[in-house]
């Protein structure tokens, strides 16, 4: 996994969408942050695994539907299982369709956003994905992951790898954070919920991502809508 950016240093992105006027309101706004700067742009999914692998960046920002390579396949070049070294990539798109969702899951994807999302969140998810982190928009999360069933994974485009037995079984308290996971909650709203405190989230997530052999807060979620394990009454 590329490392982050050393302390100080901005955040550096590479923004691919085929729409120009998409492209520059992004560069735009992320441009005029202290902490990120654009070093490429591209115009279709082939141009940008090119530039990617050539600039390094540390987050990618991906379109889905674009020309010559659509974003789901330039994701998995760039970030999939089979990647030796997997780059942040953050999916931004309408998400028109379900299937997508899981498409980007299992591309190796560290975050995913609808376009209307906003610019300050586009930026928070900027920031989340250089630390080794992700930001999923709440609303997608709730809407199209508790879709994902093992039936609809099945008659996806993108085959799941075969879900293996989980070595240790989590914990009752690693559950309620998976949940919570599952339902968008940042790890704040998740210590809050709990009345746990930040650092006690964070080692919770860091024990269930390494049993259920996660790279992401992403996966952790599909996880827990694939199994039961989501919603207020899971």
């Amino acid at each position: 996994m590329t490392t982050p950016p050393p302390s100080g240093a901005p955040i550096r992105v590479l923004i691919a969408d085929d729409q120009e006027m998409v492209r520059t309101g992004f560069r735009f706004f992320l441009d005029a942050q202290p902490d990120i700067t654009v070093v490429a742009e591209a115009a279709d999914g082939e141009e940008a695994v090119a530039l990617a692998r050539q600039e390094r960046p540390d987050v990618c920002l991906l379109d889905i539907r674009m020309p010559k390579l659509d974003g789901l396949e330039a994701t998995r070049l760039l970030a999939g299982p089979e990647v030796a070294d997997p780059m942040r990539v953050v999916v931004v798109t309408t998400f028109d369709l379900d299937e997508y969702v899981y498409g980007a899951l299992s591309g190796g994807a560290c975050g995913f956003l609808l376009n209307d999302s906003g610019p300050t969140l586009l930026a928070e998810a900027v920031r989340a994905a250089a630390a080794g982190d992700s930001l999923v928009s709440p609303s997608v999360t709730v809407r199209l992951l508790k879709h994902l069933t093992p039936q609809q994974t099945r008659d996806t485009a993108a085959p799941a790898k075969p879900a293996a037995p989980l070595m240790e079984p989590l914990t009752d308290r690693e559950l309620d954070v998976v949940r919570l996971v599952a339902l968008g909650r940042t790890n704040a709203e998740i210590a809050a919920e709990l009345y746990v405190s930040l650092s006690t989230v964070k080692t919770h997530l860091s024990s269930v991502q390494l049993k259920l052999a996660a790279r992401n807060r992403v996966e952790i979620a599909a996880w827990a809508w694939q199994h039961g394990h989501a919603g207020p009454s899971a």
